[in-house]
């Protein structure tokens, strides 16, 4: 007996349409450079006298703020000026110390770098017009969500899921955050859902989910500008460190690098392309 697939009814693992997205936040879908977290670390350590550079603060991005503080404060020249400032190497208990002290900082911010992202809020009608749902992914806790969420609402940014770093046993590279999102859009098979951010944690995340995976350079937290500062580089510099983003990405895992949230529908049209062709992340 032959058997046949009714194309209308064919299984949801052979679909070619993209079902969801999930979005990062900072630096993403909000916070043109992702300026609000390295602002707050850079605050937070200064509290006890360790001065920080802004690219030790972005290094460890997209982590859980907990685990990101630790990256931090075991960076060698850390180690050692902490070590020098109080006498001792810092401890798992100063980890967590610093990490008190850092959410209240951070809560205090967030609400000025809620702003969507150029090209955030029509790029996401877009997909909406295609039926694809919005998820979203951070590694903020839901108590920074709770300020954070509503302001960017306020702005017209709004998924249809938020899943927070507290809502999992584990934050990036991890892939509870993205699978949960999943889980709450109701939309499987991970094959059919792309994940979207601007750090190599955020890649790794997608990865781990069986997701295809899509990196932003220039809005991010690779280029780390704010869209002012953008716009004052110079074209070669600003592709200087737009392809030095690009290749750290790339050699991340991306299977997709792109400049901005606003070239995301021309890379899910290929995706779509690919799934057709049965490829699969």
């Amino acid at each position: 007996m032959t058997r046949t697939i009714n194309p209308r009814r064919r299984p949801a693992h052979m679909s070619a349409t993209v079902k969801a997205v999930i979005f990062d936040w900072a630096g993403t879908t909000v916070d043109h450079g992702s300026i609000a977290p390295v602002m707050a670390f850079v605050e937070v350590f200064r509290l006890h006298d360790v001065d920080i550079t802004t690219d030790e603060a972005r290094a460890p991005m997209g982590v859980h703020k907990r685990d990101h503080i630790r990256a931090i404060i075991q960076m060698p020249r850390v180690t050692s000026v902490w070590q020098a400032v109080h006498g001792r190497p810092p401890s798992e208990e100063d980890v967590e110390a610093v990490y008190q002290e850092f959410v209240p900082v951070q809560l205090r911010v967030l609400a000025g770098y809620a702003d969507p992202i150029p090209g955030a809020i029509d790029t996401v009608a877009r997909l909406r017009d295609r039926g694809i749902k919005i998820g979203s992914t951070t590694g903020y806790n839901r108590q920074m969500m709770d300020i954070l969420a509503p302001a960017a609402a306020r702005h017209g940014f709004e998924p249809d899921s938020i899943v927070c770093v507290s809502d999992v046993p584990a934050g990036r590279p991890e892939p509870w955050m993205a699978l949960r999102s999943a889980m709450d859009l109701r939309t499987y098979p991970p094959s059919l859902i792309v994940k979207v951010g601007d750090t190599i944690p955020d890649i790794e995340e997608g990865l781990n989910a069986g997701m295809w995976t899509v990196a932003v350079t220039v809005t991010g937290n690779e280029l780390g500008l704010a869209a002012d500062q953008l716009a004052a580089l110079s074209l070669d510099e600003l592709e200087r460190r737009r392809a030095r983003a690009r290749i750290r990405l790339v050699d991340g895992g991306a299977h997709y690098v792109i400049d901005g949230i606003w070239n995301l529908p021309q890379v899910l049209d290929d995706i779509e392309a690919r799934l057709a062709d049965g490829q699969r992340p």
